[in-house]
């Protein structure tokens, strides 16, 4: 984790974020593991935050790829990236 630049680390911390963007997603990208995330989240965010996160992301179907629904393929939603 000490060998990302910021801007790595801002987009696995907007990554983590998302609702739609599975850990195995951030794993494929960043090769960090979902214990790695939640480390990483727990370092960068506040207390509150981070307690707020957890809260989100535990037992999300779309956080884990095995809990989700086998025809969802994509990362993110459809419309998330709108671009001119």
């Amino acid at each position: 984790m000490s060998t990302l630049d910021p801007s790595e680390l801002s987009r696995i911390v907007e990554m983590a974020w998302e609702d739609r963007t599975p850990f195995e997603a951030i794993q494929a990208q960043f090769q960090l593991s979902e214990p790695e995330v939640k480390a990483l989240m727990r370092s960068v965010l506040k207390p509150s935050s981070y307690r707020l996160w957890r809260a989100r992301v535990t037992g999300r179907q779309t956080k884990h790829r095995q809990l989700r629904d086998p025809d969802v393929l994509r990362a993110y939603c459809p419309t998330q990236y709108k671009y001119k």
